[in-house]
């Protein structure tokens, strides 16, 4: 059993490489998931349909967040609903204003009315989590999805921010708070420390935590010397 099995934190893996998400998807850590726009670009992906179609032929039975890309309110709408119809186990992801900074607080509201699984993104302060607190109805399963990570690049503590922002969603049921844009294994420790529902991780520090979390620090201690032996020898160094 991984280390990341003990954790009571639902890990949800954050990524848009096909092969890797169908294999962590069959890890028993791995409790969902994620992807987006960029990570789609990054990975190739040219048809965004075609793709989130065969990857919801493999993961049938975890959730998954599948991001609208529209910049057009009314289309965002028609995207979300199209999206949400593709699997019972796809969450839509919503961000919390478009582009051009409008708000997608009526959007959300709307849809989640209509009882469509939301995943709100890109939220990054207090307030953006009281307002879609408040655009959620109630019961309806959604994800809000806080970026920590980026709160953390600005030189602002994560987590007394996530803290507070797991107590504007106390009000909500079925409504996780996700501890978003990950940048290190101890990301995870924080997040579950910090009493968040979800933690999205990409795959590349999935496979690090993997091999990481909990090992003993003599043993890295020694591995790294012996990494610094061997890359020495190899390189033919000599005094």
């Amino acid at each position: 059993m991984s280390a990341l099995d003990k954790l009571k934190i639902k890990i949800f893996a954050d990524g848009a490489d096909k092969a890797g998400m169908v294999t962590l998807y069959r890890t028993s850590y791995v409790r969902g998931l994620t992807t987006n726009p960029t990570l789609m670009k990054k990975a190739g992906i040219t048809d965004y349909e075609h793709f989130s179609k065969e990857v919801l032929q493999l993961v049938v039975d975890k959730p998954i967040s599948l991001e609208v890309f529209t910049d057009d309110l009314s289309d965002m709408l028609r995207q979300a609903r199209k999206i949400a119809a593709w699997g019972n186990n796809v969450y839509v992801k919503i961000p919390i204003t478009n582009a051009n900074g409008d708000s997608c607080i009526p959007i959300i509201k709307e849809l989640s009315s209509e009882g469509l699984k939301l995943n709100v993104t890109a939220l990054l302060t207090l307030r953006q989590v009281g307002d879609v607190s408040a655009a959620l109805h109630n019961g309806v399963p959604s994800i809000v999805s806080v970026f920590a990570g980026r709160i953390a690049d600005t030189g602002v503590d994560p987590v007394p921010v996530m803290q507070a922002a797991k107590s504007l969603l106390e009000g909500n049921v079925n409504a996780e708070l996700l501890w978003a844009s990950v940048r290190e294994v101890f990301n995870i420790v924080q997040a579950e420390r910090a009493g968040v529902d979800i933690v999205t991780v990409p795959h590349d520090i999935l496979g690090k935590a993997e091999k990481m979390l909990g090992t003993n620090l003599t043993r890295v201690s020694l591995e790294t010397v012996q990494m610094f032996s061997k890359d020495a020898i190899t390189a033919g160094y000599r005094l």
